[in-house]
């Protein structure tokens, strides 16, 4: 949105500085894009005044003038035909850049006479297409700045174009009324009164409009008036100047006052050639088909839906977005219907973007113009017109009624004071909503029908925090709910997660972030791809499913890194994983993958491929790191993707803390993994919480007792896994057993096929007494039958 300074001071008298102004436009949302000053670049200019002109000895066509400038007599060369002694002229001293000619003025010599300056025409100083001669002041004083003579005298050259963003919620600042609106509101000035008195009705006319029924939702309101009589032309001066300014072509008089309204009130207008218009307009909706040749000279054809203002003779009008060729004004026009109307903004905008028309009556329709405003919009431009061009007005001819748009919300001055963080007296907030045209009725604020952006009690605040400057907000910290130290921030779950990455990292991983979608085969293969956790439009079909696992992209990963010649990995990650479509069904995991070697080749061969018992390492440095028990039970069965025989499942009772140990290798095969890959998975939630709220270490309580301890070797079945048996012996006496080691595994020799022997150690800590022989064969006996029971097995001989 482009205006000039002086077109905003027609709806404001205000003293305010031109940067006083950017300032509170910008501060009052009205962003401040550009700022063209014709005064900032003629600053350098000054006046002078010839005293002596003579003919230049080598050039019939140069004179050699001597002017008296700022700086004293100065010698100036000159061309033009009409430089001569007495005349006031603009001078460009050396060092002054000249816009027009884009060259900076040096001292120089023209046929060997040197000149130290030069006196400027119009164009040179663009100013005007004017090159015939230099200017020629009417007045003026020497040394004075030809800038400030302009405003003295021609302010119109130098009146600054400002120019403003306008987001689609502000359709009131579309149009120069509304800018100076908010300014008044701010404390800028005042808003003037630049209401007309309408034209009184010369004759009665029988031309009608009507609107279909099916089309009052897109246009509730049509009207217009005849004025016969009328002498189209150039525009007035003033008039064409102010549209040049904001970048507009003046056409001709009737053309250029519908676009100075567009701009001065945001009221679109269209001026019809009622000598061309066939019988009476209709506003309707396109059967789909017709055509039209409009304005900008193109032909549209519109489609079934689109609003259309014909004549008898077919369509003479995009409504709401640019009129026909056929039925416009040109300097014979004689007699005009001019038109204001209200549309629909959304029904516009979907007929502007399928035509593909932009125009400045689109581009304020679709965002919204004030609906109460059709008809005195529609008498400011025949007083404008009647005033101008002559010619006397029909009648009012009205189709439809102005739409209701009343609506009130509740101000609640606390409210406010609260949610800007500002004390903002009541007496300021209601003044401020009433200089914006809003009607206070008790505590009901009546929003004005030019804001349709108002549509609740937020829209006050914001309205009410804007007028005050959200600038002058004071920041504060907000204020302690309870006194002493804050609670933690962070959440249990959130902790852990923070502690296992880092401790993964600290043990020589590198943390992966995967995408949380897989495909469904990937996902099948780690016990999803279930519909429960399909996406419904996912980004691509490698994509498809939710995670159940974060071993499937760590896999992924590690394939993509052995593909390029690294061979030797530690990858991890701690995020999401989805069992189900419910939001019970998704929990953290921390996993983490070794691939390769434990390091590089080295001379010592320190080197050797990673195994189990390396996850198994970090696994349990990552429970102990988050809080687990640090006895727990270790398991078999854990889920497919695992190998059987290497990996183990590390729970308490039923509740399963990790699993660890290798990979199978068909899934391997299907990621295309060069393996062996070992890995863990931690399940973070499921780690009871401490009952110790304290970060700090127990004391430590060493017995001063003698340990004592006994071996055991059990003949069992092959089939028993040593940790059966370990744990067994261990559930034998809880408080004195400390710990239970298998020290060799035999089969073979005197013992049967099928069967095996088990050698543990049990260590045996008393804490009161010293353990006599009858209590620790007291313990050994309770030991042999925990192991027999568990595991079928005897004590061997």
């Amino acid at each position: 949105m482009k205006f000039t300074l002086s077109w905003l001071k027609d709806h404001l008298e205000t003293q305010a500085s031109l940067d006083e102004i950017t300032y509170a436009l910008t501060d009052l949302g009205l962003e401040v894009e550009g700022v063209e000053n014709p005064a900032a670049k003629l600053a350098a200019f000054t006046i002078g005044k010839v005293k002596q002109a003579e003919q230049h000895p080598d050039a019939d066509k140069l004179r050699v003038c001597q002017v008296e400038t700022a700086s004293g007599m100065t010698q100036i060369i000159c061309g033009a035909p009409n430089a001569r002694e007495g005349i006031t002229v603009v001078v460009a001293a050396p060092g002054v850049y000249v816009p027009g000619i884009d060259t900076t003025i040096g001292v120089g010599k023209i046929r060997g006479i040197e000149s130290y300056g030069m006196m400027c025409s119009e164009r040179e100083m663009e100013l005007s297409d004017e090159h015939d001669g230099i200017i020629e002041l009417a007045s003026g004083e020497v040394g004075q700045s030809y800038a400030d003579w302009l405003a003295q005298n021609d302010p119109a050259l130098v009146d600054p174009v400002i120019e403003i963003a306008i987001t689609p919620n502000r359709p009131d600042a579309l149009g120069v009324r509304g800018i100076a609106r908010d300014l008044a509101a701010r404390g800028l000035g005042k808003l003037k009164d630049r209401d007309v008195t309408p034209v009184p009705a010369e004759f009665t006319t029988d031309f009608t409009v009507s609107i279909d029924d099916d089309t009052l939702d897109g246009c509730p309101i049509f009207c217009g008036r005849v004025i016969r009589g009328v002498k189209n032309g150039p525009s007035p001066d003033w008039l064409q100047q102010a549209l040049r300014a904001i970048g507009l072509r003046p056409i001709s008089f009737l053309v250029d006052v519908t676009n100075f309204f567009t701009m001065d009130r945001n009221r679109p207008l269209h001026v019809f050639d009622a000598d061309k218009i066939a019988g009476n307009l209709r506003v309707h909706r396109a059967q789909g088909g017709e055509e039209i040749a409009a304005l900008d000279e193109k032909s549209y054809q519109f489609s079934a839906g689109q609003m259309v203002i014909s004549d008898d003779a077919g369509a003479q009008s995009i409504a709401g977005i640019m009129g026909g060729a056929d039925t416009g004004c040109s300097d014979e026009t004689v007699n005009v219907f001019v038109e204001s109307a209200y549309w629909n903004p959304v029904q516009i905008a979907y007929a502007g973007r399928a035509l593909q028309i932009n125009s400045d009556a689109r581009y304020r329709f679709e965002r919204g113009v004030d609906p109460a405003f059709t008809r005195e919009g529609l008498e400011h431009a025949v007083r404008m017109i009647v005033d101008h061009a002559g010619g006397e007005a029909s009648q009012m001819i009205q189709a439809g009624a102005v739409p209701n748009t009343e609506r009130a919300f509740k101000l609640d001055v606390e409210r406010v004071k609260s949610l800007v963080g500002m004390d903002i007296p009541e007496r300021m907030q209601r003044s401020t909503l009433t200089d914006l045209g809003f009607r206070l009725e008790g505590d009901m604020a009546y929003v004005p029908s030019w804001r349709p952006d108002v549509m609740g009690e937020a829209d006050l605040v914001e309205e009410v925090a804007r007028m005050a400057s959200l600038s002058k907000l004071v920041g504060k910290p907000l204020a302690r709910v309870n006194l002493g130290v804050p609670k933690p921030v962070l959440s249990v779950s959130q902790t852990r997660e923070q502690t296992a990455r880092r401790i993964i990292a600290a043990l020589g991983y590198n943390e992966c972030v995967t995408y949380s979608f897989i495909d469904r085969k990937s996902a099948e293969m780690f016990g999803g791809g279930a519909d429960a956790t399909r996406l419904s439009n996912p980004i691509s079909s490698e994509m498809s499913h939710m995670r159940p696992s974060l071993l499937p992209g760590l896999l992924q990963a590690a394939a993509r890194n052995q593909a390029r010649g690294i061979s030797d990995m530690a990858l991890f990650e701690v995020g999401p994983v989805w069992h189900g479509g419910e939001p019970e069904d998704q929990e953290t995991l921390a996993c983490g993958i070794l691939v390769g070697h434990t390091g590089p080749k080295d001379v010592h061969g320190a080197r050797r491929a990673v195994d189990i018992y390396d996850a198994k390492a970090d696994v349990e440095a990552v429970l102990q790191a988050i809080g687990a028990p640090s006895k727990v039970q270790f398991q078999r069965g854990l889920s497919g993707w695992w190998h059987p025989g290497r990996s183990a499942r590390m729970a308490l009772g039923k509740t399963s803390l990790a699993g660890f140990g290798e990979i199978h290798p068909k899934v391997l095969a299907a990621l295309d993994v060069k393996g062996p890959v070992v890995a863990f998975a931690v399940h973070t939630k499921n780690v009871p919480i401490p009952k110790s709220k304290s970060a700090t270490r127990p004391a430590l309580n060493i017995s001063a007792l003698q340990a004592v301890e006994r071996d055991f070797a059990f003949v069992v079945d092959q089939s028993v896994e040593a940790i059966t048996l370990v744990n067994a012996a261990k559930g034998a006496d809880k408080a004195l057993i400390e710990d239970v080691r298998v020290f060799d595994e035999f089969s073979g020799g005197s013992l049967e096929v099928g069967l095996k022997s088990l050698a543990v150690t049990v260590r045996l800590q008393p804490k009161d007494v010293t353990l006599k022989d009858a209590d620790i064969e007291a313990v050994a006996e309770k030991i042999v039958a925990k192991v027999t029971k568990a595991t079928g097995g005897t004590l061997r001989g």
